[in-house]
């Protein structure tokens, strides 16, 4: 079995730039915009900049059948339209949630776009988010797409983590923390007593 040798690889210089002009950007909007509304709003905007093409130009007409499967499309990129699995938990602590709901969403939907494999731009984009999300994200943190999370506000990641592509954290029963330097491998579960 090969075994991945980590090596950095960058876009181009220009790219690049632009990459850190719109992560700085969201990074700001979330921290002066806290309230789960104004950031669903933002979350919204952007989305529809991503999978069409296209800033969000107010209501669409809902009254044309031609139309019809656009208007969905558009109204589901607000997370105040969606339903996570998680919002089913008797244990959700809603206050906490509520204004993480629309970056969580983000994270789900930016993963799902073509923009999701972009390795370089994905590890960034998710470590900001999860500044946002989690109680503490360190440095040198990196994530991969396709990671899921049951709650987010419970978890705190240490320094120089690794988590692979499709690895889970189980932070439903509590706080958990991710010891610095973990490598999560694809498919592994961290939670309470460690990978499993």
């Amino acid at each position: 079995m090969a075994t991945m040798v980590p090596r950095e690889l960058k876009p181009m210089p220009e790219a690049e730039a632009l990459y850190r002009r719109w992560i700085a950007h969201l990074n700001e909007q979330f921290t002066l915009h806290q309230g789960a509304d104004r950031r669903a709003e933002i979350v919204r905007d952007e989305l529809s900049q991503i999978y069409l093409g296209q800033a969000q130009s107010g209501r669409r007409n809902s009254g044309l059948t031609s139309e019809m499967a656009a208007n969905v499309l558009a109204e589901s990129f607000d997370a105040r339209n969606a339903t996570m699995f998680v919002e089913h938990s008797a244990e959700l602590d809603v206050a906490k949630f509520a204004p993480r709901k629309p970056l969580l969403w983000f994270w789900k939907m930016f993963d799902r776009s073509p923009l999701g494999e972009n390795l370089w731009l994905g590890v960034r984009l998710r470590c900001m988010l999860g500044g946002h999300i989690f109680q503490h994200i360190g440095k040198g943190v990196k994530i991969h797409m396709d990671v899921r999370f049951t709650y987010g506000y419970n978890l705190t990641i240490e320094d120089d983590c690794r988590i692979r592509r499709g690895a889970v954290l189980d932070d439903g029963a509590g706080p958990l923390t991710v010891p610095a330097g973990t490598i999560l491998e694809a498919g592994q579960t961290f939670g309470p007593g460690g990978i499993r």
